[in-house]
């Protein structure tokens, strides 16, 4: 680029810096001393002459010792030993219990101050009592940690013999010093910027054109500087929604096409809801501690007793359990209404679902759809593919003509709305549903199939204790954490809530 040309391209920081430059490496400090600007200032206008080849740096790093809190307390005023001495010249003698009151310092400040003194035999000890045995010489002079205290900032390899001596006295000591590594860059002219330098760089230019300006028409005449778009710039993170809540709101807005409407409610439910209305039998493995977060010491309430058992969910549930509901044999034991009043934390967003069809039958809304998308909370062991926290899309058809065949075309829409073309759907087994089936997709890296979620229609012994009979209804819940890793290209689901601030900037947004 032509020189004169390349002048015009200098911001205002960049024309105060070149000046001070030479072709020898100076420091920052030096230059902002120079200069009169601040450190900050100078090293961004280095780093924009630096993209023009005006300047090379360098950077080199090295250990600074630098006085600590503390450090800079007892500079200010006094360490806590010269205190101590200079009670004892005033006061001759102190009870080594009373030196803390005397002297007011604090039990640390005590301890360190006596053994110091003792440590450089300026104090004798005897009887319980402190007394001087220094020359007054001694007592005058400053101590080797005083005088390292006033010359610091130092390098730590510059350091004197008597330096590195108080250094060590002082570091087992809290907050008086502290060392630490500090970068330190030099700046010199290139050949380019050398010429650059020697140019009259004292012509204003116009930085930016404001409204007040053009009103008066104060640009005419006048030269505006040039800007070299071709640079690079600092990269700019707007704000967004977390990947997952982008997700979460696509799904939302896929079951809301498809006619179907809303449901939510507490993440915390009892037994009875979670497990029993689902025709969950009470001694079924997924109810114990190793699976389930349980809520120590508390009960729920379960729903009320009704004069009309046939019209009572709870004496329903009880039937459905134990046997002799519309020919089912139950799971023919004693139903214990206390273990449906446990509290816990839910392990599957169907218990929405149940609740849902107790108040379609109080509604009387057929046919209903009802989606949600919630968390749920199992005790497992967590690793790639599974965690103690996720979210759940749940969905029910509630329809007297609904059959298996609507439920397969609901999901795989919802999938292929997803970004899956190809799923795999097996049958399976679930307690409360008949048929069932479980989705699966193939891990491309783990090179394994994966259930994404499971689904059916419920059976009678969940149906008639909701409305009296039985009423065809299609369900599924699937792990929507899961669904999404693909699209996202997160190979193991810890990544997901880990929330790295750098991999979520850096995680494309939701489009499908």
């Amino acid at each position: 680029m032509n020189e004169k040309l390349l002048v015009k391209f200098l911001s205002p920081i960049e024309k105060a810096t070149l000046p001070s430059l030479s072709l020898d490496f100076s420091s920052l400090n030096d230059v902002a001393e120079k200069t009169s600007q601040d450190k900050t200032t100078v090293l961004r206008a280095v780093g924009f002459l630096k993209n023009k080849g005006l300047v090379e740096t360098e950077s080199s790093e090295k250990e600074v010792v630098s006085l600590g809190i503390l450090g800079i307390y007892y500079l200010k005023k006094e360490l806590p030993e010269r205190t101590l001495l200079n009670k004892l010249v005033e006061k001759k003698a102190i009870l080594i219990s009373e030196i803390k009151n005397v002297c007011g310092l604090n039990d640390n400040e005590a301890k360190i101050a006596l053994g110091t003194l003792k440590k450089k035999a300026l104090v004798d000890i005897k009887a319980g009592k402190l007394s001087l045995s220094a020359k007054p010489t001694e007592i005058m002079n400053k101590m080797l940690e005083e005088l390292f205290l006033e010359k610091l900032p130092l390098e730590l390899d510059l350091l004197e013999t008597q330096d590195k001596l108080a250094l060590q006295n002082l570091k087992s000591r809290k907050e008086i010093v502290s060392v630490e590594k500090k970068k330190e860059i030099g700046v010199k002219l290139t050949s380019l910027g050398k010429k650059i330098s020697l140019m009259d760089l004292k012509k204003n230019m116009i930085e930016q054109l404001t409204p007040k300006m053009i009103k008066q028409n104060g640009w005419k005449g006048k030269e505006f500087r040039r800007y070299d778009l071709s640079l690079p710039v600092p990269k700019i993170y707007g704000g967004k929604r977390h990947f997952v809540n982008q997700a979460i709101d696509y799904a939302k807005s896929i079951w809301l096409e498809m006619g179907f409407k809303e449901m939510t409610g507490n993440k915390i439910e009892t037994g009875f809801w979670v497990f029993d209305s689902l025709f969950t039998a009470q001694d079924h493995p997924v109810r114990d501690m190793q699976d389930t977060f349980y809520l120590k010491g508390m009960n729920g309430k379960l729903p009320t007793r009704c004069k009309n058992k046939s019209d009572c969910i709870l004496f329903k549930t009880r039937q459905a359990q134990e046997g002799g509901i519309d020919g089912s044999k139950g799971w023919q034991y004693k139903w214990d209404e206390e273990i449906a009043k446990k509290v816990l934390m839910r392990t599957h967003t169907t218990s929405l679902s149940v609740r849902k069809l107790r108040e379609i039958r109080d509604t009387k809304e057929f046919p209903a759809k009802y989606f949600a998308i919630g968390k749920c909370f199992r005790n497992e062991t967590v690793d790639w593919s599974h965690g103690f926290e996720f979210n759940q899309t749940e969905g029910i058809v509630v329809d007297e003509n609904a059959n298996f065949r609507q439920l397969l075309g609901y999901l795989i829409q919802f999938y292929k709305k997803m970004g899956y073309e190809k799923i795999r759907i097996r049958p399976a087994y679930f307690a409360y549903t008949e048929p069932s089936l479980e989705v699966d997709v193939f891990h491309p890296v783990h090179k394994k199939w994966v259930e994404l979620g499971g689904a059916g229609m419920f059976r009678p012994e969940v149906t008639i204790p909701m409305f009296g009979k039985h009423i065809p209804v299609l369900a599924w819940g699937q792990g929507l954490d899961r669904i999404i890793t693909e699209f996202f290209g997160i190979n193991d689901l810890r990544e997901v809530y880990k929330n790295d601030i750098y991999k979520l900037r850096e995680m494309k947004f939701w489009r499908k």
